[in-house]
């Protein structure tokens, strides 16, 4: 008998040995998929990321690094990241060190007021700055490939928190300024972007869901560009749509817009690169 218990006791402890060894082997969720189950996830916040309105493939996609096409950005964003570049040879992390570390959470606080013109500015226009000041380099035009690249390396680092608008009372005013402009009607169409993100998402637009146009995944790789582009690109794009006059890239008008958006997404998680139809 008490060989019998002896062999049964050896069989338990062989099964949960095995169990043990499955778990800590099993493949588990990357980082992406993660937070995009946060994003998809429903909580008592009735707002949807962009991500909800996907098809199952397209999430895919974005759930996958390894078959995101927005990680070429990405690491093209790494390589300038350390690269020394204008007249002091200093590279971003000459003065930032390891992008994990010191650029956590800071693509989730921008826009963000600039001392010294006390005006707010976006995340490419902070980046430019840096090129300006302290690498005394070139600045980096709009959507090109090196500011996509850079900003995109940044905004990955901010991947899966919250959206935190800086508590600055000095930017009120501006985030004014934007909730205005996003309800004003433009354009020969007479449309405002409410009336399509506030009153009418998660309906169809030539076969298109209309999503809520929270900025928590930019700059993001849109199917329909075939390119990876920045929320200014996208809000030129609405512009258009609606036969209205785009303003010129980086106009403080774009940059109200991007504060009343992240106003308007605070606490949404973050998915930078993200990936859209």
């Amino acid at each position: 008998m008490s060989m019998r218990i002896a062999i049964l006791k050896f069989a338990v402890a062989l099964i949960w040995l095995c169990l043990a060894t499955f778990a800590a082997f099993a493949p588990k969720a990357g980082a992406a998929a993660e937070v995009a189950n946060k994003a998809g996830s429903k909580t008592t916040d009735s707002r949807k990321s962009g991500y909800d309105f996907m098809s199952v493939s397209t999430q895919a996609l974005q759930n996958d690094d390894s078959q995101n096409p927005a990680m070429l950005w990405v690491k093209d964003g790494e390589a300038l990241w350390n690269r020394e570049a204008g007249g002091d040879k200093k590279s971003c992390a000459s003065c930032h060190g390891l992008a994990p570390q010191s650029m956590r959470g800071v693509a989730a606080r921008y826009p963000a007021i600039e001392k010294e013109t006390r005006h707010p500015i976006n995340l490419q226009q902070r980046i430019n700055l840096c090129q300006k000041d302290h690498q005394h380099a070139a600045l980096f035009a709009p959507e090109t490939q090196e500011m996509l690249g850079i900003e995109s390396y940044v905004g990955l680092q901010s991947r899966g928190l919250a959206i935190t608008p800086p508590r600055d009372t000095r930017l009120a005013a501006f985030t004014q300024k934007g909730k205005v402009r996003f309800e004003q009607r433009i354009g020969q169409l007479d449309l405002s972007c409410a009336d399509c993100h506030d009153n009418n998402a998660g309906k169809k637009l030539g076969g298109a869901t209309i999503p809520e146009a929270h900025p928590t995944a930019y700059p993001l790789y849109r199917l329909e560009w075939q390119s990876l582009g920045s929320v200014e690109r996208r809000l030129r794009n609405c512009m258009s749509g609606v036969r209205a006059e785009p303003y010129a890239y980086g106009a403080p008008e774009f940059v109200e817009l991007e504060l009343y958006l992240a106003t308007r997404a605070t606490g949404m998680r973050m998915e930078t690169p993200g990936v859209r139809p």
